[in-house]
């Protein structure tokens, strides 16, 4: 994983946090100074807990476990689903529905209903009027749009990754109750109790929020990659010895 530096961050404006009166007591351990009302985080920690979450996402892929990236608000949404497809992990990117995790056995007969559609394709319309059709397409496009990226997700998430806490406080309170660990970028109007591993940082700036996703998403990339090798060095194990 290609390390982050002090200076990327800078330059994203990670160190932007909100006005001091809109401030969080709880998030003081990670703000550096207050300059013109406005809280500056200190990047020097932004930088390890984004590390130590790598490190996190790494051990927890490697064991064979899944992350599921949440962020549904407009700066995060495109990002989000961007660098879960490139690591090949799931994500939420529109809407939180909420039950997605703590009432997953219904959720899952949501997605069984999109797959039925997307199975039977355009044979799905036969016989049906055109008022039919249009109310079963738009059903279809509603399905894919909240469904797609959890679609094949057939059990819950080991691991969450989310942008904005604060923002996305239905799936933390979720995760929360079934214990899924969630890393977090978290800003400074935020309280960062319930969120078990924090990355402090302006989740409001397109430019930190891809940094940090880009980050992660390479982490589960190459803790995939180690796992296929070492599977893949096993397997040539046995046939040796086979043979």
């Amino acid at each position: 994983m290609k390390e982050i530096t002090i200076q990327q961050l800078l330059d994203t404006g990670a160190h932007f946090g909100h006005l001091t009166r809109k401030w969080h007591p709880k998030m003081e351990p990670y703000i550096f100074m207050e300059k013109n009302s406005i809280h500056l985080i200190d990047l020097s920690k932004t930088k390890t807990q984004i590390e130590d979450a790598a490190t996190m996402i790494a051990k927890s892929v490697g064991d064979g476990g899944t992350v599921l990236f949440v962020g549904t608000k407009k700066q995060a949404k495109d990002l989000i689903r961007t660098e879960a497809e490139r690591c090949g992990m799931y994500y939420v990117n529109e809407r939180w529905l909420g039950g997605t995790l703590t009432n997953f056995s219904t959720i899952q007969k949501s997605i069984k209903k999109l797959e039925k559609f997307e199975e039977e394709g355009a044979s799905a319309y036969d016989g049906l009027t055109k008022k039919e059709v249009l109310t079963l397409e738009r059903e279809r496009l509603k399905l894919d749009k909240v469904f797609r990226g959890i679609k094949a997700m057939k059990r819950l998430p080991d691991l969450m990754v989310m942008v904005d806490a604060k923002f996305e406080d239905t799936a933390v309170k979720e995760a929360n109750k079934l214990e899924i660990p969630i890393i977090a970028l978290v800003d400074t109007d935020t309280d960062p109790s319930n969120i078990d591993h924090v990355i402090p940082a302006n989740d409001d700036s397109l430019r930190t929020i891809s940094l940090v996703l880009q980050t992660l998403a390479d982490s589960v990339v190459m803790s995939l990659k180690l796992r296929r090798d070492k599977l893949e060095a096993e397997t040539s194990e046995v046939e040796s010895e086979q043979n």
